[in-house]
């Protein structure tokens, strides 16, 4: 336990430490804040009687991995996994398609390529999930109450827009975890997901 409480001052000595640890946190911080930020024209009463009828679903899975995001239905519902998705995808196609097998052996020019193709990736899978989130949502209600408030073109417009702006936004902060915090910021994003 002494080393360990050692370990703690030590890694508050060293100023580059300590300010990529801060900066860590407040990065983490900052996507918790938006794990209460709720989609606009969702009645929450309702959303919360479905997912109690759906407990322990495919729903439940989903809503772990999105750090309860899903449940309450916010901006960042969808959480990192588009980004998770596309990297599979785009990792699978290097073996499929030579461009990018060239690519992904050029060294970090290549690899900085595939990664902008991640993230373009990325934002058409959260176009194409929240699309369905919206249409999904308009056609649920629970005891005769409608799940939204005004269902509509609108409506999957903004919920569309705020998903994938959210999305984005979770993508943008797990990179800049990794580029100047610590550890893998995707990985840590999971992480606190799961944790909370």
């Amino acid at each position: 336990m002494n080393r360990f409480i050692e370990a703690l001052k030590n890694m508050f000595r060293v100023e580059d430490l300590r300010n990529r640890v801060l900066f860590t946190l407040a990065l983490l911080a900052v996507y918790r804040v938006g794990a209460y930020i709720p989609i606009p024209g969702i009645n929450t009463t309702v959303l919360d009687q479905l997912f109690g009828q759906a407990a322990g679903s495919v729903l439940g899975i989903f809503n772990l991995f999105s750090g309860g995001n899903f449940r309450r239905m916010t901006i960042f519902a969808l959480g990192i996994m588009p980004y998770i998705t596309s990297s599979i995808i785009l990792q699978l196609m290097t073996v499929v398609f030579p461009y990018l097998d060239r690519l992904s052996k050029e060294g970090q020019l290549g690899r900085n390529k595939i990664t902008q193709y991640t993230r373009y990736l990325t934002i058409l899978l959260s176009i194409v999930q929240g699309a369905s989130i919206a249409a999904t949502l308009q056609a649920q209600g629970v005891g005769g109450q409608a799940l939204v408030y005004h269902p509509g073109f609108s409506f999957t417009i903004m919920t569309v827009l705020a998903l994938t702006t959210g999305s984005a936004f979770i993508m943008w902060l797990g990179e800049q975890i990794t580029e100047r915090g610590i550890g893998n910021g995707m990985s840590l994003i999971i992480f606190v997901g799961i944790v909370v």
